[in-house]
């Protein structure tokens, strides 16, 4: 039976997962771009905040903050739909990835910069380069720049080194270097040796909560429709039941809201359906509509 990984809201994380028997997965540009596209997406709906990313040909590395509470949903879904576009395109059955995906806790810094800077070393340890800002896909060209990509909280990352100056010092220092990972009966730890037991306090959700650890619910929680709407409700200052359909702004409003109730909420289009907006559509059209909603949130990081 496996174990629950330790996490917990607010925890930092490395993350790897790598392509089934190490074979290349990222076969392309347009394969990296769209798991970039992906990561994106994940982490505005699912709120979890990315502070590195490097993607290889075989694997990833993602540098994050469980900041939702929601990391295994984050991590199912993006995976999930990463290897759903992949065998659309290449053939074949069964997994695209390699087991459950490496998670490494990480305590705050100094660790936590330790991990980013590891991060975007990977294409120099791989030979791939011996400059990490010539390898286009990782994150290491969006920090201390005005132009500044919305994957990653360049703020955060920026107000951990402080300069440019340090976080380049501390990529040179750290060539040839590998993390200083602790294993536990937990699984792996970065951090000092208090740091386990604090961890594990806060993991512990289960204890007198009625929690399962043969289901595992942990790793697939939604909110339910109810906060999702009251919250989009109030966002948005309009009821559910008050958006107009036959106008722009409406639509707009009904096709976020359908993202929202599919991927927070985890609803099927025929429970969508349910709600006012959605009735007068037909079930065969709301494929569609997702996607186009999908598509524009992400252009607009709505």
């Amino acid at each position: 039976m496996r174990t629950s990984r330790v996490t917990y809201k607010g925890a930092y994380h490395h993350v790897m997962n790598r392509g089934i028997e190490g074979k290349n997965i990222f076969l392309d540009n347009k394969s990296k771009e769209y798991f970039l596209k992906l990561l994106k997406e994940k982490r505005k709906i699912l709120k979890v905040k990315i502070f590195a990313y490097c993607v290889m040909d075989s694997h990833y590395h993602l540098v994050l903050q469980n900041s939702s509470g929601r990391l295994p949903d984050f991590m199912r879904q993006l995976n999930g739909q990463y290897g759903i576009n992949y065998r659309k395109k290449n053939g074949g059955r069964g997994h695209v990835f390699q087991d459950r995906y490496k998670s490494t806790l990480i305590q705050e810094d100094p660790y936590l910069s330790m991990a980013i800077v590891y991060v975007l070393l990977n294409p120099v340890r791989a030979g791939i380069t011996k400059n990490p800002y010539e390898y286009r896909w990782s994150s290491i060209g969006e920090y201390f720049k005005e132009n500044r990509d919305k994957i990653v909280d360049n703020k955060y990352v920026e107000h951990i080194f402080q300069s440019k100056k340090v976080f380049e010092e501390l990529l040179g220092e750290w060539l040839g270097k590998e993390l200083p990972i602790k294993k536990t009966r937990y699984g792996e730890i970065i951090g000092r040796e208090d740091f386990e037991q604090d961890a594990i306090k806060k993991f512990d959700r289960r204890k007198g909560k009625g929690y399962s650890r043969r289901m595992r619910k942990e790793d697939y929680i939604f909110e339910s429709p109810e906060e999702v709407i009251e919250k989009f409700e109030q966002e948005k200052g309009i009821k559910i039941t008050g958006i107009r359909v036959d106008t722009f702004r409406g639509k707009n409003l009904r096709s976020e809201l359908m993202v929202r109730l599919k991927d927070i909420a985890g609803l099927k289009y025929k429970e969508i359906m349910k709600y006012s907006p959605f009735r007068p559509l037909k079930y065969s059209s709301l494929g569609k509509l997702y996607k186009r909603a999908k598509d524009r949130l992400i252009a607009n990081d709505v």
